[in-house]
């Protein structure tokens, strides 16, 4: 969906921008809004599902490709590979759950007094789409859970994402690991 709520028709703005849409990018568009937040290692995987002939090298390509032309864009979570998503979903944060490894979609305005004061203290432009802030969700605060316990093995895999209007799925990384 665009801010204005209208659905964005990516293959289209790929086509608009003097690129054919090959069967790989196409593959690769798709699992990038299949699986919302996702690493190349899994979108990969869920292109390889259709595709086996697709290597990581042709997404990592691909993906390279889809952000020079502002179709998807990429945040970093932690010291692992980054995470991509389509980027008409920019807009957002992320808050990582450094117990869980749970990720939660804010609204980028969430930030803005801490964006302002960063301008005015430092004359500094922050990267909101690239925004991630560690800490603990409100489930592993409310069980007593701790950051430390996913450094030592407390978290079996991925863990799932929520948007800011509550919806959650699997983010296809996994958790990240919080520096220490």
């Amino acid at each position: 969906m665009s801010s204005s709520g209208a659905p964005i028709d990516l293959t289209e703005e790929l086509r608009s921008k003097g690129y054919r849409l090959t069967p790989a990018r196409q593959l690769v568009l798709s699992a990038v809004l299949a699986l919302e937040h996702a690493t190349p290692d899994a979108i990969c995987a869920e292109v390889q599902r259709t595709a086996s002939s697709v290597n990581l090298s042709t997404v990592y390509r691909t993906l390279e490709l889809l952000e020079e032309l502002d179709l998807v864009s990429h945040t970093h979570l932690g010291h692992g590979a980054p995470i991509y998503h389509a980027a008409h979903e920019r807009n957002h944060l992320h808050l990582v759950c450094g117990s869980c490894g749970k990720i939660t979609e804010a609204a980028a305005d969430c930030a803005d007094t801490l964006v302002e004061r960063l301008r005015g203290q430092f004359g500094f432009e922050t990267d909101v789409p690239h925004f991630a802030l560690f800490g603990r969700c409100a489930d592993c605060v409310a069980s007593g859970a701790t950051a430390a316990s996913a450094r030592h093995g407390g978290s079996a895999g991925p863990g799932p994402t929520s948007s800011p209007t509550g919806n959650s799925g699997r983010n296809g990384n996994n958790p990240p690991t919080p520096a220490g």
